[in-house]
């Protein structure tokens, strides 16, 4: 019979778990863009564009910024009151996305270490958690709409994405945990 880790062991591999779930999700990410960048149909010989399409615009990085370097942008202007180059917008958005993954599994461990059950199972829910939060977070901060603003295909699509990370916390918690 195995017995229940510690509180600080359950973070632990929690933390351990919310980094194989985030390696999960973004290989899910990664293949969807693959998969949409194959079934998007580029004007192969150029028509359509007058001279006036050639022309950018210039504009501000920050809005075409990952979710995750805005989300740290504002901390780091927040709370360190420095200005973010819109030069590190890929760093951040790596080192955010991780980082957040991560940081939940530490909420995963306890409980999958205090009820254990089914990983999967649990994984779900617990994906689908996360995937609320986000809107729990992000709407007051202004950078989210509310959900219902957004089309059940873009909804369907990030709920997706976080229960391939909840699946990974779980399966990462489980084996880590030599089951």
């Amino acid at each position: 019979m195995r017995t229940r880790p510690t509180p600080l062991g359950a973070i632990s591999r929690g933390l351990a778990a919310g980094l194989i779930g985030t390696a999960v999700m973004t290989a899910a990410q990664e293949l969807w863009a693959k998969i949409q960048a194959s079934q998007t149909t580029e004007d192969p010989g150029g028509e359509g564009q007058g001279e006036g399409d050639k022309q950018q615009v210039a504009r501000d990085p920050w809005e075409q910024a990952s979710m995750p370097a805005q989300v740290a942008r504002r901390i780091i202007e927040g709370v360190f009151h420095k200005d973010v180059s819109p030069e590190l917008v890929p760093l951040l958005t790596h080192g955010m996305h991780w980082a957040y993954g991560t940081a939940w599994g530490a909420v995963y461990g306890p409980i999958e270490g205090t009820f254990p059950g089914r990983p999967l199972r649990r994984g779900l829910l617990f994906g689908t958690g996360v995937w609320v939060m986000a809107y729990v977070q992000l709407v007051p901060m202004g950078l989210y709409e509310l959900p219902w603003r957004y089309s059940a295909k873009d909804l369907a699509t990030e709920l997706g994405f976080h229960l391939a990370y909840g699946c990974g916390v779980g399966f990462g918690y489980r084996v880590l945990g030599g089951r």
